[in-house]
This record gives C-alpha cells, structure tokens and sequence, in this order.
C-alpha cells in the first residue's frame, strides 16, 4: 500500500519558518515524484512544489519561490519543504503526494488527502 503521511505543521507569525515532512511508505520517495500541495478555506488545492525521481529537479509555485525548499533524505524515505519568511497568505492545509505515472508535470497524483498538516502565519 502506498502511504503519504505529512507532519511539522503549526501556528507561526509572519516571517517565521516551518518543515514540513511527507514520510513514505509502500514505496521508495527517490523513484517517483512526490509533491506539496495545500487547501486554505474557500479555495482551490493548489500545488506548491514538486521533486522529481532520478536528477531530482524541484519546481516551486511562483509566490514560493525563493522562500520554500524541497529535498529529499532517501534513506528516511522522507520529503522535506523547508518554508521560510512564511506570509499569512501561506496559511493553508498541506499535503504531500505522490505522481508514479508521469512525474511532476503529472495529474494522478496519490495523497492523503484527507488529513494533512495545517500550518497557519499570523499577522
């Protein structure tokens, strides 16, 4: 069974910082994509950021970039976002999954979808 479970959630002011982690099990985190999505209320799921298997290349939400860090440590078959700076805007549920088909740029994403972390930004 492929599991996704995402923790390092909290309450924080503004400019604080978080990780987050997505520990996997079911299968290796290094041979497919996994991804970072998250729900704030009355909005869409968005995605946030994404790693993908073999050259691990990381792609990252435009308002994300240059504050949250994906990585991977393959032997605690882990996935970190690392989020610094965090703006109240960033307040939301997050969830991390996995793509086994076609990658990052994929659709058949596999999470946990009804859990996640919530992590909340104060003003």
């Amino acid at each position: 069974d492929v599991q996704l479970q995402a923790s390092g959630g909290g309450l924080v002011q503004a400019g604080g910082s978080l990780r987050l982690s997505c520990a996997a099990s079911g299968f290796n985190v290094d041979d497919y994509a996994i991804g970072w999505f998250r729900q704030a209320p009355g909005k869409e799921r968005e995605g946030v950021s994404c790693i993908s298997s073999g050259d691990s290349s990381t792609y990252y939400l435009d308002s994300v970039k240059g504050r949250f860090t994906i990585s991977r440590d393959n032997a605690k078959n882990t996935v970190y976002l690392q989020m610094n700076s965090l703006k109240p805007e960033d307040t939301a549920v997050y969830y991390c999954a996995v793509e086994v088909d076609e990658g990052c740029d994929g659709s058949h994403w596999q999470g946990d979808w009804g859990q996640g972390t919530q992590v909340t930004v104060s003003s």
